[in-house]
């Protein structure tokens, strides 16, 4: 749950369940079979399967699913008398395998949509980064947000900013807000998480405990004022409109807005 709510670099927070040698397609049956699916969803939900490799000996990724899938069905079959449906496009549960060589580990997704999707992003540009990517551009150059660091942590500038993806991830950090407060995750419909809804509600009123004013100066703006108009709507639906300072100027002849500070961009392709 906390990893969900505050990591702002990770793409998914799996549990990992099983971990077991394979040779072929049946191997695989066997090991899915032996996973107590229920004790962790329903016939109620809806499930998927997303299979990975990295020098798998199968020949076909989509079997190997399909053999998964239909031991976690027969399981509940045979444990309920009833299996649930496969949902592929908007599972309640999803199921993750990865295959090396001679190794299949099985997880469940306690996530849902990828993390990257804060739940704040309506208007995209061209070219959207991704906001776990932009979080790792600020973490790569050690910008945390906080005045007390120095020039090299202190006021940012994105003067090509699209829809605002680098500078919305830098004033939620300097805001304190967890990038995970916006949205739901797929934990909070499986089993094992049920008894601990009242702590996850404690930990999300704690997270919105820490949000406070950014300490640093924000900086932002395109070339285009369509763009800069997303950037502007996007910051107010992420809770931090009132952070950056929004402002549609050619990159190229844009001048500093403080005497120091640091520069972040993902420039145009090709300019």
């Amino acid at each position: 749950m906390r990893l969900n709510l505050h990591s702002r670099l990770a793409q998914r927070v799996l549990v990992q369940l099983s971990y077991t040698p394979y040779r072929n397609e049946k191997d695989l049956y066997d090991a899915a079979s032996d996973v107590a699916w229920e004790i962790w969803f329903t016939t109620r939900q809806s499930f998927k399967i997303e299979v990975t490799a990295q020098h798998s000996p199968l020949t076909s990724l989509n079997f190997a699913a399909l053999k998964i899938k239909d031991a976690v069905a027969d399981r509940f079959r045979h444990k309920t008398g009833a299996r649930p449906d496969v949902d592929t496009q908007w599972p309640d549960v999803r199921i993750y395998a990865h295959l090396t060589t001679d190794a299949a580990t099985l997880y469940i997704d306690t996530s849902g949509e990828p993390l990257f999707k804060r739940g704040w992003r309506e208007d995209k540009g061209e070219a959207p980064l991704k906001e776990t990517l932009a979080a790792a551009m600020l973490a790569a150059a050690g910008w945390r947000g906080r005045a007390e660091d120095g020039a090299q942590d202190g006021a940012l500038l994105d003067p090509c900013c699209g829809a605002g993806t680098i500078i919305i991830e830098a004033a939620q950090i300097a805001c304190g807000m967890a990038p995970g407060a916006q949205r739901r995750f797929a934990f909070e419909r499986l089993l094992p998480f049920k008894p601990f809804m009242a702590a996850w509600r404690d930990l999300k009123r704690a997270a919105e405990a820490r949000v406070h004013k950014s300490a640093v100066p924000l900086f932002a703006g395109d070339v285009s004022f369509r763009m800069t108009d997303f950037a502007t709507r996007n910051a107010e639906r992420a809770g931090v409109r009132q952070a950056i300072d929004f402002k549609t100027a050619d990159a190229l002849q844009r001048q500093p807005p403080v005497a120091a500070g640091v520069l972040m961009l993902n420039p145009p392709y090709g300019e």
